[in-house]
Order: C-alpha cells, then sequence, then structure tokens
C-alpha cells in the first residue's frame, strides 16, 4: 500500500475514534469499545499483507516471511500514528483554540493530499 494512502487510513481511523468517543460521552452510542475494536480490525485487515507460508517451513522461515511482509506495513503505519500524533501535539502545545482535534487531522489529510510527506519530498 502506498505511503500516503496509508497515512490517508490512519487518518481516518484517529477522525473515527474521535467520533466514537464523542458520541459515547453524549450517551449516543453504547457499544463504543466494541464499534472501536471493530474500526481498529478493519483499519489492520486493510493495511496489513496477507501472508502466504509454506507447509514446510522451518520455524526461522516463517519468522522471516512474517517480517518480510509485516515489517515495512508497520513502520509505515507507526509513521502514520507518530505524524498525526506530533500534528495534534503542536496544535495543542502551540495553544490553538481555533481548530478542533479533527480539524487538525483534516489538515494533516489535505496536506498528505498534497504531497506534503510524500516519501521523495
Amino acid at each position: 500500500m502506498e505511503r500516503a494512502e496509508v497515512l490517508k487510513r490512519v487518518i481516518g481511523i484517529l477522525t473515527e475514534a474521535q467520533e466514537i468517543r464523542r458520541a459515547a460521552e453524549a450517551g449516543e452510542d453504547d457499544d463504543g469499545p466494541e464499534l472501536e475494536t471493530r474500526v481498529v480490525s478493519k483499519l489492520l485487515n486493510e493495511m496489513l499483507p496477507s501472508i502466504s507460508v509454506p507447509a514446510e517451513s522451518s520455524p526461522q522461515q516463517v519468522a522471516r516471511l512474517v517480517a518480510e511482509a509485516l515489517g515495512p506495513a508497520l513502520q509505515t503505519m507507526v509513521a502514520g500514528f507518530s505524524l498525526a500524533f506530533t500534528s495534534l501535539a503542536m496544535a495543542h502545545d502551540g495553544g490553538r483554540t481555533d481548530v478542533s482535534a479533527i480539524g487538525v487531522l483534516q489538515e494533516l489529510a489535505l496536506e498528505v493530499e498534497a504531497g506534503v510527506y510524500d516519501a521523495d519530498s
């Protein structure tokens, strides 16, 4: 999956989690934790590659195949969550009261769409 797409999905999951939290706090959603689990599961299913392991593989070969398949995807996901956290923290630490957390995430999504965080940049 392309880096920009991963970043957009990370931003989407954080935005959705924020909306779930707000609904739960307002008493509008009784199954908030279960819904969050479904959202996270969907994210992982969409973003992590499927892995084929030959039946005759040794434990070392399985470990290598899993690491090779999951390593880059997990690294990109962690980078996306780190970028989102840093953006939110900078807005908070900067005392920005003109924008909500969702607004910060929307600004970040626009920057990702514009190619600001492309690997070549």
